[in-house]
């Protein structure tokens, strides 16, 4: 295998996974290397699995070729799990996560503070089994937004082994812990074998 599909238009994705698999040899893509119209795709599953796998299937089912999707979002225990699948969604596309964030902040406010990131990819290869990886990066929701690094909920998530949130850790220390760092680690080994 010399080329992956990546299903995604995110750059910071799709430069993180290009690091890592660049070094055994595969040329990663995005599907806006392939595609010169934008891909729409339901996501209906139940889970951040079913929605990787969803992606994957369908590009790697009209091009042909290797393709590579992931899910991810944050998962909540006061808010029994949310925003989970619908991290992305949550509250609708147009709310800043200025706003996301200081809802989920207020949400917890005097409850139990215990939150995950979720990261499912699926590898699909014409002809073969799916390859699916499901890690996870524990932490809590703080008590404010700190931090300039990363995107999205990171400046609430709080990790209190490095006594920092996810938006203060440098890119050394994300690639250590990260949810999606762990999982693109188990992906690389998986294909170093293969």
């Amino acid at each position: 295998m010399k080329e992956i599909i990546v299903a995604s238009t995110n750059e910071g994705k799709i430069k993180e996974i290009r690091a890592m698999l660049s070094e055994i040899g595969i040329d990663v893509k995005s599907i806006k290397d392939v595609f010169e119209e934008e891909i729409e795709i339901e996501e209906n599953g139940q889970t951040f699995q079913e929605n990787a796998l969803i992606k994957a299937q369908t590009i790697c089912e009209m091009i042909d070729k290797p393709t590579l999707a992931d899910d991810s979002g944050l998962e909540v225990d006061a808010m029994d799990g949310a925003p989970g699948i619908y991290s992305a969604r949550f509250m609708g596309h147009d709310t800043s996560y200025d706003i996301k964030n200081q809802y989920i902040i207020d949400a917890v406010k005097g409850k139990e503070r215990g939150a995950r990131f979720v990261c499912a990819m699926a590898l699909c290869i014409p002809d073969e089994e799916p390859i699916l990886i499901e890690e996870y990066f524990d932490g809590e929701i703080y008590d404010h937004i700190e931090g300039e690094n990363g995107f999205g909920y990171d400046p609430i998530f709080y990790v209190p082994e490095l006594k920092k949130t996810s938006a203060q850790l440098s890119l050394e220390e994300k690639n250590q812990y990260s949810h999606r760092a762990k999982a693109l680690k188990k992906l690389y080994q998986i294909l170093k074998e293969k």
